[in-house]
């Protein structure tokens, strides 16, 4: 339910791109949509299934016909988190994008909590922390250890103070995001969204979030050698070959010209 205080924002105007990564997700990709489609906003679902052997991909066309997925892709092998986020940033079409797991770690009735300061234009994207205050799941000790060594690394390189470099929700301006030179197959795309954000100058805030993270019995699915890895990938996109081209937003955001041209009053930040 959006609350009284944020009424003001322009929410019948602005379309939210929620991309789903999935693999191996039989158990949890149909309550995560349904979960998905009470989010009292303007949804492109948009699911890219990244080679799923366990059924998936066997569901997947029932939940499109359902009306609970707008686009759905289907890799043909397994590729990597990074390979199918990239696939369904390319095809986004909504003005802010979201990344959301399939595995019911993360609650999407709080996307419009972490979609206030971008329409507020006080940021360009916002990332949802679970070290913050949020409710959460008490779990791996030397997994949050784990996290939090890595954001501190990435925080060396990037020069900005972030809680939680690794939380799925990155909620990101859509002509941001589809500018930033994105290479990452693997988990390494974490860091490299933050290294390319860092680049371009992007305004940042973080939100704190609730986390119901999971076991391995339970499906989980990162491990050690993905940490390892996203040392390097924080080294590589923040210190080797392409960077971001520094980000311009456009004087009139794309829900503010359409607030306009529905006759509703200025928005928060729209002083002109």
């Amino acid at each position: 339910m959006i609350r009284a205080r944020e009424e003001e924002l322009p929410w019948e105007h602005v379309v939210l791109s929620v991309v789903v990564p999935v693999y191996n997700e039989a158990r949890t990709i149909e309550t995560l949509l349904r979960r998905v489609r009470e989010v009292p906003l303007h949804l492109e679902v948009i699911v890219v299934d990244d080679g799923s052997k366990d059924g998936t991909r066997d569901l997947l066309p029932r939940l499109e016909q359902e009306g609970l997925i707008d686009q759905l892709v289907f890799h043909e092998v397994n590729q990597g988190k990074g390979s199918a986020l990239r696939t369904g940033f390319r095809g986004a079409t909504g003005d802010i994008v979201v990344v959301q797991d399939a595995d019911l770690e993360y609650d999407p009735l709080e996307l419009p909590h972490l979609m206030e300061p971008i329409l507020r234009e006080r940021a360009d994207a916002v990332y949802g922390s679970r070290f913050l205050g949020g409710a959460h799941r008490v779990l791996f000790f030397w997994h949050a250890v784990g996290n939090r060594g890595l954001t501190l690394l990435s925080n060396v390189f990037t020069d900005v103070n972030l809680t939680d470099m690794e939380t799925c929700y990155k909620m990101i301006r859509r002509d941001l995001l589809q500018s930033l030179p994105l290479s990452a197959d693997r988990f390494g795309i974490e860091p490299e969204l933050t290294a390319r954000l860092a680049q371009a100058g992007a305004r940042i805030y973080e939100m704190p979030i609730s986390y119901h993270g999971r076991s391995y019995a339970e499906g989980k699915k990162i491990g050690w050698r993905d940490g390892v890895s996203a040392l390097w990938s924080i080294v590589k996109f923040n210190s080797l070959g392409v960077r971001s081209a520094p980000y311009v937003p456009p004087e009139v955001t794309p829900w503010e010209a359409r607030r306009r041209a529905a006759g509703g009053p200025a928005g928060p930040g729209d002083q002109r």
